[in-house]
C-alpha cells in the first residue's frame, strides 16, 4: 500500500524549488515598485495641517521650506534632524533667512531611519492635535515612508509630496546601475517592512 512521498522527497523539492519562486517573486515585484516610483506631484494644491520633511537630502529641505512660504501648512516640521542643529543653523544651511521662516519650523532629532521618522512624527502630530500632513522625501523613498507613516498614524491624511534628486534616474533607471541599486535597496526594505508591520498586527489581534 502506497504510503505517499517520503519526507525527504517533499524536503528536496522545496529546497529546490522554493528559492526561484521566491526569487522571481521578488524581481516581479522589483520591476512593479520601480514602475511605481512617482515623476511628479500628483497633488501640489490641497494644504494641510503640517509639512514633513524627511532628512536625508537638500532637495527636500528647499522644498519643505517653499511650501511653508507658500502657505500650504502652519507649520513645518523636519524629522531626522542631527542633534546639535537647531533652527537657525539649519536655515543657515539652505541659505534662508532665519527671520522670515523660523517661528513655525519644528525639528525632531530621535529618529535615525524611516521607521523612527514615522514615529517620531506621529508623536508630534499627536501633542499639536493635527490630523493631515504633506510628505516630502525622495521619489524612489516615497512607498517605504508612506507604509512607514500610514502604520503609524493610521487615522491621518498624508498628501504625498515627492521630490527628484538629479541622481536618481527614474527615465530607462535599468541603464543606470547607481539608480537600479537604490531602487532595489529601497524596495527590499519596503518588504521587510510590510513584513514587520504584519507581524505587528498578528501579535496585536485578540
Amino acid at each position: 500500500m502506497s504510503t505517499g512521498p517520503a519526507p525527504h522527497s517533499i524536503l528536496r523539492f522545496m529546497f529546490r524549488w522554493i528559492p526561484p519562486v521566491l526569487a522571481a517573486g521578488w524581481l516581479a515585484g522589483f520591476f512593479w515598485y520601480a514602475a511605481d516610483v512617482p515623476d511628479l506631484v500628483a497633488d501640489a494644491t490641497t494644504p494641510t495641517d503640517a509639512i514633513v520633511v524627511l532628512t536625508g537630502g537638500s532637495e527636500r529641505l528647499d522644498a519643505g521650506l517653499n511650501l511653508l512660504r507658500q502657505k500650504m501648512a502652519g507649520k513645518l516640521f523636519v524629522s531626522g534632524v542631527y542633534r546639535g542643529i537647531d533652527v537657525n543653523e539649519l536655515l543657515r544651511l539652505s541659505r534662508q533667512k532665519p527671520e522670515e521662516l523660523e517661528c513655525c519650523i519644528v525639528l525632531g532629532h530621535t529618529a535615525d531611519n524611516t521607521a523612527g521618522n514615522a514615529i517620531e512624527t506621529a508623536a508630534w502630530m499627536r501633542a499639536e492635535g493635527y490630523r493631515s500632513l504633506r510628505l516630502v522625501t525622495a521619489n524612489y523613498h516615497m512607498r517605504r515612508s508612506l507604509a512607514e507613516f500610514h502604520h503609524a498614524m493610521p487615522d491621518v491624511k498624508i498628501i504625498p509630496h515627492p521630490v527628484f534628486p538629479d541622481k536618481v534616474k527614474h527615465e530607462q533607471w535599468w541603464l543606470w546601475p547607481g539608480t537600479a541599486h537604490l531602487i532595489a535597496t529601497e524596495y527590499t526594505k519596503y518588504l521587510a517592512a510590510q513584513l514587520r508591520h504584519w507581524a505587528e498586527l498578528q501579535e496585536d489581534a485578540p
